[in-house]
């Protein structure tokens, strides 16, 4: 017996929010959640029209692994890319297991957009992607400017394993270069743009996270008590690492009022995101060498 497509989605979207599992990790509600898991267990395209008449799964068995999937989301706790090895960002799908944090950076809506290449020097031919975890922004970067040359550095060795996986899935090994190094110290200036997603999260923040954002590394999650702990040096050194009309693009997430409380005497350009206009900010050199 055939059983409608967007039938099997909605019984598995109560399924997850019966469980009172956690979304945010590459979609928002439950609905999205199991839409996901469904058409990757079915190996559907994520575009599949769910609500076509002729939308239906025809044989028991693959019921039965869809909802087999679904029950381990829920057991487990572990975020529905991790269970894939696929995420999506911007239409760009990257390879993802649990030695990256799941992609989901806001970076990725300006770069898309083009709202950045505003502010950035016409010649701009020099980008580094810092704490690039699996890549993806690096990727983006390359994608969005084909004339740039990009650098992805990383502390972690796990994350730049993955990173090359994805430099290598979408065929940008000539024009992005994999950095293992602690902060700014291995990276080689000056670029023209510094796009950063930082360990941001602040202590009791941290504390208080759910299981499923508990499964990614603390490495990429820890900002330590107020969450600046990684932005500090940052801001400190970038300005060494910027060409003369170069531009930081910097995520901080919810912490705006850490940041501020931080760095009194910055004014941050803030870029509007879906998530609002107060978690991705822009600073050129000038503004850090003045504010210095």
């Amino acid at each position: 017996m055939t059983t409608p497509l967007h039938t099997l989605i909605a019984q598995q979207a109560h399924a997850l929010q019966a469980a009172h599992v956690q979304f945010g990790q590459g979609t928002l509600n439950a609905f999205d959640e199991a839409a996901w898991l469904t058409l990757w267990q079915l190996g559907l395209p994520l575009d599949t029209d769910i609500d076509a008449d002729d939308a239906l799964v025809p044989c028991a068995e693959q019921v039965q692994a869809v909802q087999a999937l679904v029950q381990r989301r829920i057991s487990t706790r572990q975020p529905a890319a991790y269970l894939t090895q696929e995420a999506w960002l911007q239409g760009v799908p990257f390879y993802v297991d649990e030695r990256v944090i799941i992609p989901r950076s806001l970076i990725a809506e300006p770069l898309a957009d083009g709202s950045i290449d505003v502010y950035l020097d016409p010649n701009t031919r020099r980008v580094l992607d810092l704490c690039t975890g699996n890549g993806s922004l690096a990727v983006l970067c390359a994608l969005a400017w084909p004339e740039v040359e990009v650098d992805a550095a990383d502390i972690s060795d796990d994350a730049l394993a993955v990173a090359r996986i994805n430099v290598d899935k979408h065929n940008l090994g000539e024009r992005i270069r994999l950095l293992h190094s602690n902060g700014l110290s291995q990276c080689q200036g000056p670029y023209d743009l510094i796009v950063c997603n930082p360990p941001y999260v602040n202590a009791q923040s941290m504390r208080e996270l759910p299981d499923e954002f508990r499964a990614e590394p603390d490495l990429a999650l820890a900002g330590g008590d107020d969450g600046m702990d990684f932005v500090r040096p940052l801001l400190a050194q970038a300005p060494q690492f910027l060409s003369e009309h170069g531009v930081l693009v910097l995520e901080i997430g919810h912490e705006r009022t850490y940041f501020e409380a931080a760095f009194p005497h910055l004014n941050p350009l803030w870029l509007e995101t879906s998530a609002g206009a107060d978690q991705v900010l822009l600073l050129t050199r000038s503004d850090l060498t003045q504010a210095s």
